[in-house]
């Protein structure tokens, strides 16, 4: 197999929204993936099982693999690696997990990341949400879980949108858009979408190394956190769960110091690690010429990256973050004072340093 680690697609959404008919269309034009799912007899997989093996597992035609996740994410993601590197089943060029309907996404991206053996092998490639355009309003006004599924996606997908009127799915999607600010929305009618759209989501192009990190961050989307008011419409049901939830911009103009945001950021994740559906960030550090590229889902800090140039003219650090039952002056505030305190030697708080 490649020295390359294998990129890996979360296809997450709310019970009924189309994943596995968006599964079935994305088999038929991504032959040699393996595809892992949380129950294997309840697939509805239309393809043909060409072979069946004793464990979970079976080779569908196209040459991708089916499996259910095992106990946990990581001996399923190990004994595919294993297997395909004796020979026992077709090397694979990229795994796609679709996750239970309630599923909150944040374990499998901890899985991914911080799992050493998973880390090495596997690459985090995006997280693509699909979205009910016909019953999605209900279910974010119900169920925290479809938020969460929003807030953390790069590519949302609103699927089922010849079921619903013009006036729904474009209501839908502009509540979409205000939950998650930099995730493009794609309208997806019988499963039928373009895979090039919905690979590498995350921050990288495997084909290419570069990162198009301006897209990737997109944080034109996000209000100032100054600016930022309670997200959501004026509505009387108890249940809007949107109006729980912030999306805002941080940005600092000099450089950073390292340790001090890195003290900020962790403690975010070890006291309101839900309450931070998701953070992204491009810093400008202090000692450093190219910019370092920050992420993290709840408790999930991604490993630091550092790009191999600027994207753009501006040397401005820039933060971007969707909470839950937090306060955006707080998040702010907290980065600089940690920043400013660590700067000024009031803070001598042992942390990783970016490599």
């Amino acid at each position: 197999m490649s020295t390359e680690p294998i990129p890996v697609t979360l296809l997450t959404g709310f019970l009924g929204s189309g994943k596995t008919t968006l599964l079935n269309q994305l088999i038929r034009q991504l032959p040699r993936s393996a595809i892992i799912m949380n129950e294997f007899g309840e697939i509805g997989l239309d393809h043909q099982l060409l072979q069946k093996t004793d464990g979970p597992l079976a080779l569908l035609s196209g040459g991708c693999i089916c499996c259910t996740v095992v106990g946990s994410l990581s001996p399923t993601l190990k004994n595919l690696f294993m297997a395909s590197s004796r020979g026992e089943i077709p090397q694979f060029e990229r795994v796609i997990i679709e996750t239970t309907g309630i599923a909150d996404p944040a374990p499998i991206l901890d899985t991914l990341i911080n799992e050493r053996w998973i880390a090495a092998r596997f690459q985090l490639n995006g997280v693509v949400t699909t979205v009910d355009a016909v019953l999605g309003e209900q279910q974010l006004d119900s169920y925290f879980e479809a938020v969460k599924q929003v807030a953390v996606a790069d590519r949302l997908l609103l699927t089922k949108t010849d079921l619903a009127d013009q006036a729904t799915c474009t209501a839908l999607q502009m509540r979409l858009a205000t939950l998650n600010p930099g995730a493009p929305i794609i309208t997806v009618q019988h499963g039928q979408v373009d895979a090039a759209l919905i690979l590498n989501a995350g921050l990288y192009d495997p084909a290419s190394k570069t990162g198009d990190v301006n897209k990737w961050l997109n944080a034109s989307r996000y209000r100032p956190a100054a600016a930022t008011t309670l997200i959501g419409r004026p509505r009387a049901e108890e249940a809007v769960h949107d109006n729980r939830i912030r999306s805002f911009s941080v940005t600092f103009d000099e450089p950073l110091e390292w340790m001090g945001i890195y003290a900020a950021l962790q403690m975010l994740l070890s006291f309101r690690a839900k309450s931070l559906l998701r953070m992204k960030a491009i810093v400008n550090l202090k000692g450093k010429d190219k910019p370092t590229v920050l992420h993290a889902v709840q408790h999930v800090l991604y490993p630091p990256a550092e790009l191999p140039e600027w994207p753009d003219e501006s040397r401005q650090s820039r933060f971007v973050f969707i909470v839950a039952d937090m306060d955006a002056d707080m998040v702010q505030h907290m980065l600089r004072e940690f920043h400013d305190a660590y700067a000024s030697g009031q803070l001598p708080i042992p942390a990783a340093q970016v490599s």
